[in-house]
């Protein structure tokens, strides 16, 4: 990692050296607590690191834990054993008085914690072999338990769209032909991406402090899974990479921008960093593990981020007056355009229960492909590459719709100042149990 980085835990207090009981807990006779057991949390999370690539979505704490992780690669066994460990050691702490007097902040953060050394468990345990069903699975991993609709309950909303796109032809082939009239020209994206992004950031810096040096790059890349990705890099700064290998539509600028920006990824990662490394101290929030509960924070909140920076008709408003000139886009059918993305939101949970039957192969990838291009109105092109994600990403789909909708749910809960309810769960050690209960 770089220099700033180790320099920046230093200034917060977290120590840069690998302490011998980072693995295997304090020594006999030494008193535990919260702090020790958050080093031997990440060890073992970066350690899953090496045995899966991608596993670690973001690490900025000590450099030396880091090189440490890739000097000694453990087994599957013995990283569950070392996560059994953790878990007794947290509930020793709590059952042993080592919670007595404890903050209402303390507590979560023991909670916070627990939540994610058993996802981290379930993730051993999946690499280890263990298949679990698409239900169990996103539960064990994100903390949160899907319902699967059958495919039969979005036919409605086929219906309406079929009403609103009537002609020859399949409802796909229709949706994708209407839908052509709204792809940015790639010799375009540059400066659509920008606008967007920047109006985004607009829009979310008059409600959230964001960091006095907080910044991006962006970049166009392609042969990926994902339409969009944040990797953040610490410091307050993320490199975002968008996929231009599939057409990339109008209002989907917005939902990046939003989503992998402002007030989603890039916002959550800085504001974490700066309440719980820079200010507190606390080290497991240096490191991002994919596969946890804090993905569905993560994808609900950036996800709902989009519609809190354009409510109601400001996202088509901006798409008409600025990013379809940009675009050199005919705005004229914009509004029929606002009600087709509306109908095709309530097909989202549709994935859920095809990516169940598929993953847990009662239909084959041909099937998945097709029943993807009927129910989200996808070209083939478009459906093959959404189930490539399915088959590296398996439940973590679930993040997505039923996470939007989650974290929707409890901000607007919060009060009428849906901004002051998202800046408290983007700053803070929420889990997604926390958001339904």
């Amino acid at each position: 990692m770089r220099a700033v980085l180790f320099s920046l835990l230093m200034l917060v207090g977290v120590s840069a050296a690998v302490p011998d009981e980072a693995k295997a807990g304090p020594r006999d006779g030494a008193p535990d607590s919260l702090n020790a057991i958050a080093e031997s949390y990440v060890m073992l999370i970066l350690d899953i690191g090496e045995l899966e690539p991608g596993y670690v979505d973001a690490y900025y704490g000590p450099a030396e834990w880091q090189v440490a992780a890739r000097a000694e690669t453990e087994t599957p066994a013995q990283l569950i054993q070392r996560a059994g460990a953790l878990t007794d050691r947290l509930e020793d702490l709590e059952r042993n008085g080592g919670m007595a007097g404890a903050s209402p902040a303390e507590v979560q953060r023991r909670k916070y914690l627990a939540a994610h050394v058993s996802a981290a468990a379930a993730r051993l345990r999946m690499i280890s072999g263990e298949v679990m069903s698409f239900a169990d699975e996103a539960e064990a991993l994100f903390g949160i338990r899907p319902e699967l609709p059958p495919l039969e309950s979005f036919d409605p909303v086929l219906a309406e769209i079929d009403a609103l796109l009537p002609g020859e032809g399949s409802l796909t082939d229709r949706v994708i032909a209407f839908r052509a009239d709204f792809v940015i020209p790639k010799d375009r994206l540059q400066p659509v991406m920008d606008a967007a992004i920047a109006e985004c950031r607009r829009r979310t810096a008059v409600h959230i402090a964001l960091p006095a040096h907080e910044r991006f790059t962006l970049s166009f890349v392609g042969d990926k899974v994902w339409s969009g990705y944040n990797y953040y890099l610490g410091d307050a700064a993320s490199r975002i990479e968008i996929n231009s290998d599939l057409p990339i539509y109008t209002e989907r600028a917005i939902d990046l921008g939003c989503h992998e920006g402002y007030p989603g990824h890039h916002v959550y990662n800085a504001l974490l960093e700066q309440t719980f490394v820079r200010e507190r101290g606390w080290v497991e929030m240096s490191v991002y593990p994919l596969f946890s509960p804090m993905s569905f924070v993560a994808e609900g909140s950036a996800n709902y981020g989009i519609d809190l920076a354009f409510p109601g008709d400001e996202g088509l408003a901006y798409e008409r007056d600025v990013l379809f000139p940009l675009a050199g886009l005919d705005p004229s059918t914009t509004e029929r355009k606002a009600r087709l993305a509306g109908l095709m939101r309530k097909l989202a949970r549709a994935e859920y229960t095809i990516a169940d039957a598929y993953l847990a192969g009662r239909i084959d990838r041909a099937e998945a492909i097709r029943l993807v291009m009927h129910y989200s109105l996808f070209s083939e092109a478009r459906a093959t590459q959404r189930v490539r994600f399915i088959d590296v990403n398996r439940s973590y789909v679930i993040n997505y719709g039923l996470g939007r909708d989650v974290v929707q749910a409890w901000v607007e809960r919060q009060g009428a100042d849906h901004w002051q309810g998202m800046e408290t769960l983007l700053a803070s050690q929420i889990l997604p149990v926390d958001l339904v209960e």
